[in-house]
């Protein structure tokens, strides 16, 4: 057990039968009256978001997890497909469970896979990722003069802003945390 003041962001942890990781954490304290910490989760089984409040000296069930490097193969409807570098297994994570981060999976990427037991939850990507540009805006002239962007598609259908010289067929580097264009490789 864990109190609720150890919650932070990427946190899991269990109540019930149910897997939850934390997204966003608020610790409020008000004058007279205790600390209440209120979280934003993600359910990883079913791919329910909640939001929970608890006072400060409530407690919640701490979970043991396995981690294990794997390569990502691909994915189909339903299931994003890895296999274990290892053992060679391929195990399988429901489309939800990766939905904010199927945009920076390409084929052969290393990451690392979150087990509960035998059953993969959550994926956790490398800083960066190089995708290559697939559709990019045409530049306008003018429009060289300052800092200005334009979206383009990556191999995966992810999009980005990047800087005006980026083109079809270059290799740009993108910042797996918050979607950013990084650098052309």
């Amino acid at each position: 057990m864990i109190e609720a003041n150890a919650l932070r962001k990427g946190v899991i942890f269990e109540i019930g039968k149910d897997l939850f990781k934390v997204k966003d954490y608020h610790h409020n304290k008000t004058a007279r009256g205790g600390a209440t910490i209120r979280i934003k989760a993600f359910n990883l089984r079913t791919g329910a978001n909640i939001e929970k409040t608890f006072n400060s000296n409530e407690r919640v069930k701490n979970i043991r997890l396995d981690y294990k490097k794997v390569q990502f193969l691909y994915n189909d409807d339903d299931f994003y497909y890895f296999m274990d570098n290892e053992t060679f297994e391929q195990p399988a994570i429901g489309a939800l469970m990766v939905k904010d981060v199927a945009g920076f999976l390409k084929e052969g990427l290393a990451v690392k896979l979150t087990f509960y037991g035998d059953e993969p939850l959550d994926i956790d990507l490398p800083t960066s990722v190089e995708l290559e540009v697939t559709q990019a805006d045409i530049a306008v002239r003018g429009d060289t003069a300052t800092g200005v962007t334009k979206s383009v598609t990556c191999e995966t259908g992810l999009s980005v802003q990047c800087p005006n010289f980026v083109d079809v067929g270059d290799v740009i580097k993108v910042d797996t945390r918050t979607g950013e264009y990084l650098t052309r490789v």
